[in-house]
């Protein structure tokens, strides 16, 4: 059988690898750099019981804190893009082995800077940052004093600084026994036989064979049967330590502790899951069509992720990809695309597979340097030309967020970070549909986009529901055993699968299996970013320079703006359920499609 060889990172040619010299020419300025983080927090810590003296006390320590911080940024990129781009090279290792030790003493070194600002009194805070000399500290010292209220004393906060690692056992456990020491057995394919991992299990799940299917899922699922008195244990561990946490800052509950620091209403949230729910049936329509298609009797859950539309074999070249973006794109205007399109053909992007590089895609922007795009690209998947699009809109939201914030204040948070991302995807999409006359590629098009929007909108809407009930149990006095986690996320599955799609005894146990649910209320900045992503691309596809200015606006924000406030500047309101309602209906209109096929 034939092979594609995978070469060492060595063979790779320059010109197919993320250009790194924007950070630093050479290594020994890195190392300098790494030098001078420890000098950096020695400088700070004579600050240490002044800053309430003077305003100059105060902006003096600003500066060496800017430049601790962006240092210690610019250092750990360079050494994290070296791992990512070969993990088996031990000097790269070395790298990112000294720089986290260095970062991490600077952190521990430095821990009374954030407690002591905020001990300052706010009327002397609110007097100087309106001094010309605090104008690129003023949105960052702002945010500090709405903190204020749950920060804790300095040996108080110590205290949990401390409590920090092994806070995070839970997680590192779960980690270390699914990815680690679960043993999932292997797949007897035509192919041959195929180990079954946490890395090849959604390539099982889309194997044409329904009978490898099953088995996949039948194998995966028992492995964690066999532990999931362990994993129970562990997430209800992390929920315990998210709850701990909440009540020792004086939050009413673990969620308002999530949502404060970014000024997200509550009610955002309930909004979501409410007006998901109001709009299942288009979702169980989609399941319906799906069991129609694949002609199954029972609609399994192991039958939802195969693709619908077969036989559809299309070569993108990269360099073509590049141009297919750049003409999605159009409607961002010229600046945008060359911007983007000449990044991604000149150093920005890591393109192809090699020994020792990570798996995926990620984009990784800070304050200096290129905004650098790791993928692993395949030109006879079709799927990866989204992919580009997608960590090329994480790029350029950072390329502007960069050129129009200082350093406290360019970076936007995780609830805005997904927008700029996934529009990029649906204006690739749109642009697809409009320009091929390949009809079973159209419905190839659709089928995928409504699984995305799917998996996007509706599932992680699901986990949202599922983390915020654990919580909630645990608050109100209700220990999580794995009875009950397993009983409430059945619930949930029945709920969102609806009538057409029957489960295995195992299969709530996929409650207990997503790592996400240890990095408590994230799941939810996902579906609130789609349905944002979806709303703005309507608006600019079909409005004129006002509306394109405006997503402008929200690119250009950083971190300036709360992220409720820079959504609205880019005209959607996420308080409303309008934004959510939009996304479902796009999706409903997709399903409409499928009825078609």
């Amino acid at each position: 059988m034939k092979t594609d060889k995978v070469p060492v990172r060595s063979e790779v040619p320059a010109k197919d690898k993320w250009d790194l010299t924007s950070l630093y020419m050479k290594d020994s300025e890195w190392e300098d750099d790494l030098s001078l983080i420890p000098i950096l927090a020695d400088e700070l810590l004579t600050y240490k019981g002044k800053l309430a003296e003077s305003a100059d006390f105060l902006r003096n320590s600003l500066d060496t804190y800017c430049r601790l911080q962006m240092l210690s940024e610019t250092a750990g990129s360079y050494a994290f893009l070296l791992t990512a781009g070969d993990g088996e090279d031990s000097s790269c290792q070395d790298k990112y082995g000294r720089y986290v030790m260095a970062a991490t003493a600077a952190e521990a070194k430095t821990s009374f800077y954030i407690p002591e600002i905020q001990a300052v009194p706010e009327k002397k805070i609110k007097e100087w940052i309106e001094r010309p000399d605090f104008h690129d500290y003023k949105v960052f010292l702002t945010k500090l004093l709405r903190l204020k209220p749950y920060i804790l004393s300095e040996k108080e906060e110590r205290l949990l600084s401390l409590e920090g690692e092994s806070g995070a056992t839970a997680h590192k456990s779960f980690s270390m026994l699914t990815n680690v020491d679960m043993n999932f057995g292997s797949i007897k394919t035509p192919e041959g036989i195929k180990q079954l991992t946490q890395s090849t299990w959604s390539s099982f799940l889309q194997n044409e064979d329904r009978d490898i299917r099953k088995k996949a899922y039948t194998k995966f699922y028992k492995a964690f049967d066999a532990h999931k008195n362990t994993i129970a244990a562990l997430y209800a561990g992390s929920v315990n330590h998210d709850i701990f946490e909440a009540r020792a800052r004086g939050y009413e509950s673990a969620r308002a502790m999530a949502l404060y620091p970014d000024n997200v209403p509550e009610s955002v949230y309930d909004n979501l899951v409410k007006t998901v729910r109001d709009n299942l049936e288009p979702l169980h329509r989609y399941y319906a069509i799906r069991k129609e298609l694949l002609g199954v009797k029972d609609l399994r859950h192991y039958d939802v992720y195969v693709p619908l539309v077969k036989n559809v074999k299309k070569v993108t070249k990269y360099d073509e990809a590049v141009e297919i973006i750049r003409n999605a794109l159009a409607p961002l205007g010229e600046d945008y695309t060359n911007t983007l399109c000449d990044g991604l053909k000149n150093g920005w992007a890591d393109r192809y597979e090699n020994k020792g590089k990570r798996s995926g895609a990620f984009s990784a922007g800070g304050f200096i340097g290129y905004p650098y795009i790791l993928l692993n690209y395949k030109e006879d998947v079709l799927r990866d030309v989204f992919t580009m699009a997608h960590e090329g809109g994480h790029s350029m939201h950072s390329w502007y967020s960069v050129r129009s914030n200082p350093f406290m204040q360019y970076s936007y948070t995780i609830f805005e970070a997904e927008v700029a991302s996934t529009f990029n995807e649906q204006l690739v999409f749109q642009y697809f549909m409009n320009t091929t006359k390949d009809k079973n590629l159209k419905k190839y098009l659709i089928a995928e986009r409504a699984g995305d929007i799917l998996a996007t909108l509706y599932r992680q809407t699901m986990f949202a529901e599922f983390e915020h009930t654990a919580h909630k149990l645990v608050e109100s006095g209700t220990p999580l055993t794995v009875e009950v986690l397993r009983s409430e996320y059945r619930k949930l599955l029945e709920t969102y699968f609806g009538p057409d799609v029957k489960f295995e005894k195992t299969s709530d146990l996929e409650g207990l299996r997503i790592p996400h649910f240890y990095s408590a209320y994230y799941v939810y900045k996902y579906a609130t970013g789609i349905s944002a992503s979806l709303a703005l691309a309507e608006r600019v596809t079909k409005g004129g320079e006002k509306e394109r200015a405006d997503y402008f606006k929200f690119l250009c924000s950083g971190g300036s703006r709360y992220p409720i406030e820079s959504l609205k500047v880019a005209g959607v309101d996420m308080t409303s359920t309008a934004p959510v309602q939009s996304a479902v209906n796009t999706f409903a209109s997709l399903v409409k499609e499928m009825e078609n096929f």
